[in-house]
């Protein structure tokens, strides 16, 4: 690294719905400094942000040169386009047509490169994450909402749009009454087992035992998931993030649903399911890592 690069500092966002992941690193991707903004109003979380990265910047004594954000859609991911960086219709209040990236670019006074936050996740990952051997992977973040990131022939797919995968349809598990958490499709993927529709349901993800009824219902909604992708993809890897990934025993549960759902059709053992269908390497920080990895692309 030559002594220019030492003051080269970068800035990456993990936008998510809950709360926005702010950190300061250096040209060589080491976060120095890093915090977390609740997601409330959108000029108030983007000013607390901003904020945060100028001040780390000046307490470090370098140059802000990029910032990257890996943000909660539906978001217009084209470059090309009028409204790059705008979030578009999305459930979360308040924050439909909101130009996230225009903002950021205007309070820092630097390049801003911007993806989802699957997207972001992914390409950290790929990079030197849980999908660095893999030629196609996706990336499945469930949290307050559910997406995904595809990945295959050395692009990100769905370009110049993203997929919207956490509006697929899935089977209604027999035990499950819930009219589902989705305003616009009510029991979709992302209405039946993202975070805030299991907490509607089941309450705390944090509170309840594993042995709960209610892991098993979730573990067979994204055991569809992942089936979906598989079928229609082919990965070899398929990466489940996010908050409800956090409770240790989900996982497991996943891939037994995976492995009952797919009869045997792609003949899978359960070893290379196992291999399949894994957390990603970064854990809870693979969006933030992700913003960091597209801030160093908005460098080059």
């Amino acid at each position: 690294m030559s002594h220019a690069d030492n003051n080269i500092l970068l800035a990456g966002i993990d936008a998510g719905g809950t709360s926005f992941k702010c950190a300061l690193s250096d040209a060589g991707g080491n976060i120095l400094a890093r915090q977390r903004f609740a997601t409330v109003l959108p000029d108030d979380v983007i000013n607390s942000c901003s904020e945060f990265l100028l001040a780390e910047a000046a307490a470090q004594g370098g140059k802000l040169k990029a910032l990257g954000i890996a943000t909660f859609g539906p978001v217009d991911v084209d470059p090309r386009s009028k409204l790059y960086g705008t979030i578009l219709n999305t459930p979360k209040p308040g924050w439909s047509q909101t130009a996230l990236r225009h903002a950021f670019e205007t309070r820092l006074g630097v390049p801003v490169n911007l993806d989802t936050d699957v997207n972001g996740a992914l390409l950290a990952e790929l990079q030197d994450g849980a999908a660095r051997d893999a030629q196609t992977a996706a990336y499945v973040t469930i949290g307050t909402g559910i997406g995904a990131g595809l990945f295959a022939g050395g692009a990100l797919l769905g370009k110049p749009l993203h997929p919207e995968f956490g509006h697929i349809a899935i089977a209604r598990h027999k035990d499950d009454p819930f009219e589902g958490a989705c305003p616009f499709h009510g029991d979709c993927l992302e209405g039946m087992a993202s975070a805030k529709a299991f907490t509607a349901r089941f309450g705390s993800p944090a509170e309840l035992p594993a042995d709960h009824a209610g892991w098993q219902i979730e573990a067979d909604y994204l055991a569809q998931a992942c089936w979906s992708l598989s079928l229609s993809f082919r990965p070899e890897r398929i990466l489940l993030g996010g908050g409800l990934m956090l409770a240790d025993h989900l996982l497991e549960m996943v891939r037994a649903k995976y492995l009952v759902r797919s009869a045997g059709y792609l003949e899978q053992s359960a070893d290379q399911i196992a291999k399949l269908i894994t957390r990603p390497a970064h854990g809870d920080d693979a969006g933030l890592r992700g913003g960091l990895y597209l801030a160093r692309q908005a460098l080059s």
